[in-house]
């Protein structure tokens, strides 16, 4: 991963954007890593395998008995009734 100071990010933006499409481009402010600029596509690649993992988890709650937050509801207003 490509690392570039802020203000040389500042001052070479088109090359920063350029760069990040190769790789993720981490930035440092005095010495500090503060933020990173990746391309669309990296981002919605990791917004897809989130999307995955916690479809994986749900599909997981619900075959180890998981309710659910409809079938949560109906059961305490079947419990408040009685």
């Amino acid at each position: 991963m490509k690392t570039i100071a802020a203000s040389e990010a500042k001052n070479s933006f088109g090359i920063l954007l350029d760069s990040a499409q190769q790789e993720p481009v981490t930035l440092t402010k005095k010495g500090r890593a503060v933020a990173v600029v990746l391309s669309v596509a990296e981002y919605e690649r990791l917004e897809a395998l989130e999307d995955a993992y916690w479809r994986e988890r749900a599909h997981v709650a619900e075959a180890e008995g998981y309710a659910g937050t409809e079938a949560g509801a109906a059961l305490l207003r079947n419990l408040v009734d009685a």
